[in-house]
């Protein structure tokens, strides 16, 4: 029989969870109602920026702000010249990087932003094309623009309706529509992407796919019977931190790392006839051999493993990606020089 603290826990886990699905839902709702407002407005933002010979100027403060700054990172990276301007900076001599070929997205959930609205007049005399991201489509900044994308969502995720949440959410995602129709539209091709991402020879290495760089001899391998003993002799034989463990006809039944055993000496369990299917971790990553070598290091990045098995469609194992096979061998670092 549960006890009253073991109710009130499972109560708080049934309440964090549908608040947390909840706000998903809401969200989802909300990027899902702007498909019905991509109209006329939306194709002459698109021409607009095409035919324009300036940049994309991106304008908006706080929350807005923020979102504007990752337009103009997408932006940038996909071949469309842009660049944020902070609506307060602007009116302290900022201006002075505006140009009358530039168009100018100002970005406003309420439409009511007082700093970015002192700003649109100057901006129109300067002779920029200004278009409006708003999520209430009468607003004075709406009236001021010479193009309106409605960007608006029906509530916040936000409980009390504060915090933007949903409102910011759908606002990205209209900017990310707009990069991406403006990367067909212009054509711009995953050779131009490595040019704008080059990171030297990096850039190259990114550009090719598993099996180029996957290693496919003398796998550090065992079968599922084997002992721990058994698997710690394949560690140690190939220094890659981890072990293939095999079920029949090499399909990838599970895989044991460097961090596996250390937990199991950790607990005094490393015992050596232990048999490896216990301790193994059954449902790795995995990647394919021509899966792209840039979505491979993202997945290692995302989830902090440097190895992952490479297998077919049947989940036979054909090799093993390691992180330092795609960097180069040391030739390359995220973080530093």
């Amino acid at each position: 029989m549960k006890t009253g603290s073991e109710d009130t826990e499972n109560d708080r886990e049934r309440r964090i969870l549908r608040q947390a699905r909840d706000v998903l839902q809401t969200e989802a709702d909300g990027i899902l109602r702007l498909i019905d407002r991509i109209d006329h407005s939306f194709v002459r933002m698109v021409e607009m920026i095409c035919a324009a010979t300036g940049r994309i100027i991106v304008s908006g403060i706080g929350k807005s702000g923020l979102i504007g700054r990752k337009f103009v990172a997408t932006f940038n990276s996909t071949g469309t010249r842009s660049l944020f301007l902070h609506p307060v900076e602007a009116l302290h001599g900022d201006l002075g990087m505006v140009c009358a070929d530039d168009v100018f997205l100002a970005l406003s959930n309420s439409g009511e932003t007082e700093e970015l609205n002192l700003l649109i007049p100057t901006i129109r005399n300067i002779g920029c094309t200004v278009i409006a991201f708003t999520g209430k489509p009468r607003s004075t900044l709406a009236r001021m623009s010479d193009i309106v994308i409605d960007a608006g969502v029906e509530r916040e995720a936000c409980p009390m309706g504060l915090a933007p949440t949903a409102s910011t959410t759908a606002l990205l995602a209209m900017g990310d529509a707009l990069a991406m129709v403006l990367i067909d539209r212009k054509a711009f091709k995953s050779t131009d992407f490595k040019k704008f991402h080059p990171g030297g020879a990096l850039g190259q290495r990114l550009s090719k796919k598993v099996t180029d760089f996957m290693l496919t001899e003398h796998l550090p391998a065992v079968p599922e019977q084997a002992t721990l003993q058994e698997a710690l002799a394949a560690l140690d034989r190939v220094s890659i931190g981890v072990v293939l463990v095999l079920g029949p006809e090499g399909r990838l039944a599970g895989l044991l790392t460097d961090g596996d055993l250390r937990r199991l000496l950790a607990r005094g369990e490393a015992t050596r006839d232990l048999p490896v299917s216990r301790v193994m971790t059954r449902e790795p990553r995995l990647v394919g051999p021509d899966t792209p070598a840039c979505d491979a290091l993202n997945m290692m990045e995302r989830f902090q493993i440097t190895v992952l098995p490479v297998v077919d469609e049947a989940q036979t194992v054909l090799g093993i990606l390691h992180l330092h096979d795609i960097l180069g061998k040391g030739a390359f670092k995220f973080y530093g020089t």
